[in-house]
């Protein structure tokens, strides 16, 4: 007789056809009726559903929290780059001095000339009008000049006297970089320089302003070939970041106007 049956320990219910009092792989096989049977087939499929639709919302609940925080991750990069590209740009510092360097009054050099020692100098100082003496090369003007310059005119005058002459310059000190600031400043004086400096690094150089000093009437004096040159810097934009730096040139005047 063919029974309908339930099988036990499993998470599947269904209806089977062995035989009644047999066992399979464990299981227990009683007999049931079939609604008994399909009801708690129901059951259990409920319940399967119900945990794949926790399962699912589950699933839902992560993809989003992971499209939320790739989302900002992405904002955030790109308010990143937008802020980098408003930024305004900083100021470009000078180099320090370097190859192009233009010699100056009291800058000492040395001159080699390959394989003529008599023709050598060294510590030769730039005389306060701007010229150098050598020998049979004689008076050379070296202020305005870089080292390379100097060395190719020093070369063109020798080869009067030597087969192609191999000409060595070297800048041994520079003491030409000074600037003046005077006027209404703690300590007026002459100030060398390393590098490029601003006007309002050389006004923090003399100690800042007096109190009778006024900072929207600064003047700085520049000798050129051309003659002398006035330019009017307001510092009080400068502290405040308005404006661009007013970099100096060795002889500069600085000079502040009191009230």
């Amino acid at each position: 007789m063919q029974q309908t049956f339930r099988t036990l320990n499993r998470s599947v219910w269904s209806v089977s056809t062995l035989p009644l009092g047999m066992n399979v792989a464990g299981a227990t096989i009683r007999r049931c009726s079939r609604r008994d049977c399909d009801q708690q087939f129901n059951s259990e499929n409920n319940v399967s559903d119900d945990r794949t639709n926790r399962m699912r919302g589950m699933i839902k609940k992560i993809k989003f929290t992971a499209s939320a925080a790739l989302a900002a991750v992405l904002i955030m990069t790109c308010n990143g780059l937008l802020s980098a590209a408003e930024a305004p740009d900083a100021t470009v510092v000078p180099p320090s001095i370097n190859n192009d360097y233009r010699l100056g009054t009291e800058d000492v050099v040395e001159v080699f000339v390959w394989k003529e020692p008599d023709l050598s100098a060294t510590n030769v100082v730039v005389r306060p009008d701007g010229k150098i003496s050598l020998p049979l090369a004689g008076e050379i003007q070296a202020t305005g000049k870089s080292a390379s310059q100097l060395q190719e005119e020093i070369s063109t005058r020798l080869q009067k006297y030597v087969s192609q002459p191999v000409v060595n310059v070297m800048v041994k000190q520079i003491n030409s970089l000074k600037i003046s600031v005077l006027g209404e400043v703690r300590k007026p004086d002459i100030y060398k320089i390393k590098n490029r400096v601003t006007v309002l690094d050389a006004i923090a150089m003399a100690g800042g302003f007096t109190d009778l000093a006024r900072p929207t009437k600064v003047v700085v004096l520049r000798n050129t070939p051309e003659g002398q040159h006035r330019f009017r810097v307001n510092l009080k934009d400068a502290t405040e970041g308005q404006g661009q730096p007013f970099y100096l040139e060795p002889l500069d005047t600085v000079y502040v106007e009191g009230r």
